[in-house]
């Protein structure tokens, strides 16, 4: 009966913490891998209009975005809720797409400044005139790669 004595056995051994370092690193990787920055807040609402040929782009370092849509609801008192044009983190003008097409290449390498794409992600509901004219003042700055995002939709 000596074997099941309860008052002077052996102590339970300390936790190892060796582990816990690795552990920690683990998940500090982890999360730094799968955790994207938004690099740009929308001021404006964008739907996008639906394509059944949707390609994927292979190398989105090298796409300037240009949104286009009404303003969300907080800032449709001070603008309107007419479709405007947004270029990065503010609102714009057509006149101001040249300055944006230039400061947009200067930021990237001069090997990469022929293959930037502009991409128009404007709202399904937006009408074309104001397309069109983005269209020209990119034409007028020499940035003739463009692309229209749009969301994968059925074949009829």
């Amino acid at each position: 009966m000596s074997k099941f004595r309860k008052d002077g056995g052996k102590e339970t051994p300390a936790i190892s913490t060796s582990a816990l370092p690795d552990i920690v690193f683990m998940l500090l990787f982890f999360f730094m891998v799968t955790t994207t920055m938004r690099e740009t807040t929308l001021f404006v609402k964008i739907t996008l209009p639906q394509a059944t040929e949707v390609t994927k782009l292979e190398k989105k370092s090298l796409v300037s975005y240009i949104y286009v849509g009404p303003p969300m609801p907080q800032y449709q008192a001070q603008f309107g809720s007419e479709p405007r044009i947004q270029l990065n983190d503010k609102f714009a003008q057509l006149g101001e797409l040249l300055d944006f097409v230039e400061a947009e290449r200067q930021a990237r390498d001069e090997s990469e400044r022929g293959q930037i794409i502009t991409s128009l992600k404007v709202d399904e509901y937006t009408k074309m005139g104001i397309v069109t004219d983005i269209k020209q003042e990119l034409r007028k700055a020499a940035a003739l790669h463009i692309n229209y995002s749009a969301r994968k939709g059925r074949k009829n």
